[in-house]
C-alpha cells in the first residue's frame, strides 16, 4: 500500500479534538496556519507554563489511521482529528521511524520528525475510560510503546490535502528511536 494522507485537521483553540478540513497550510518553522499549536516556540498549554521560550518541537501531529482499527477492536470508535492530530496517514509505520526522519507530503511539504506524542489523561476524558491504556502497549522486553502518533516540525511549507502521497525524503542512519516530546 502506498503511503498517503487520508485526512487533515486544525483548530484555532486548544481543544482535544480537531475538526477535519479540506486543506491545511504548513508554515516553515511554525506549523499549521490557524492552529492553536502554530508557533516557533512551545504552544502546548502544559509546556507553556514550564518552558515558554523552548522551541516548538510539536508543530504538526501525525497519527496513523491503522491505530483507529486497533482502537475499534478495543471498543473505541475513532476517526480523523479525534485524537488531536493535524495529519492522519495510512500505509506508513510512523512509530518505527527514527528521530530526524524527513517526510514529504504532497509536492511541497517536508516535515522532520521530532518525537512521539506522549498520551495524557485527556484521552480517557474525551474518548472514554480505557482509551489511554489502549494507545499504550508493551514490547517483548516490557518497554512502553506509545501509539498516539508522532510530532514534527515544518522544514518546507505548503498545502496538504487528503490523498496527498507521503514519501521518506531522508532517513537518518545514526539517529535513535523516537522519544516523547
Amino acid at each position: 500500500m502506498d503511503a498517503k494522507v487520508i485526512a487533515v485537521a486544525l483548530d484555532s483553540r486548544h481543544r482535544f479534538s480537531k475538526p477535519s478540513c479540506e486543506v491545511i497550510r504548513l508554515l516553515p518553522g511554525l506549523g499549521v496556519a490557524g492552529d492553536a499549536h502554530c508557533g516557533a516556540t512551545v504552544q502546548h498549554r502544559s509546556r507553556l507554563l514550564a518552558t515558554p521560550d523552548a522551541p516548538n518541537l510539536r508543530q504538526v501531529h501525525l497519527i496513523h489511521a491503522e491505530l483507529f482499527v486497533e482502537m475499534a477492536a478495543a471498543g473505541f470508535d475513532l476517526g480523523p482529528g479525534m485524537l488531536g492530530e493535524n495529519v492522519t496517514t495510512q500505509g506508513i509505520d510512523l512509530l518505527s521511524l527514527p528521530t530526524g526522519t524527513r517526510l514529504g507530503l504532497g509536492q511541497e511539504v517536508v516535515l522532520e520528525l521530532t518525537g512521539l506524542r506522549n498520551p495524557c489523561r485527556q484521552i480517557d476524558e474525551n474518548i472514554g475510560p480505557g482509551a489511554m491504556a489502549a494507545v499504550l502497549g508493551r514490547d517483548a522486553d516490557g518497554a512502553l510503546i506509545r501509539k498516539a502518533g508522532v510530532m514534527a516540525i515544518v522544514i518546507e511549507g505548503g498545502d496538504v490535502r487528503p490523498g496527498d502521497t507521503i514519501a521518506i525524503h531522508f532517513l537518518p542512519d545514526d539517529s535513535g528511536p523516537l522519544e516523547p516530546v
